[in-house]
């Protein structure tokens, strides 16, 4: 259905910002290390 179909496309956008924001932490821990 489109409401499913809308839905897993917000899941899968959230996914990718929650990674890029895990890349961008983890790139600041390297950086105090």
């Amino acid at each position: 259905t489109i409401g499913s179909k809308a839905g897993q496309a917000a899941l899968s956008h959230m996914v990718v910002d929650l990674k890029s924001k895990l890349e961008k932490i983890r790139e600041q821990v390297q950086n105090i290390e």
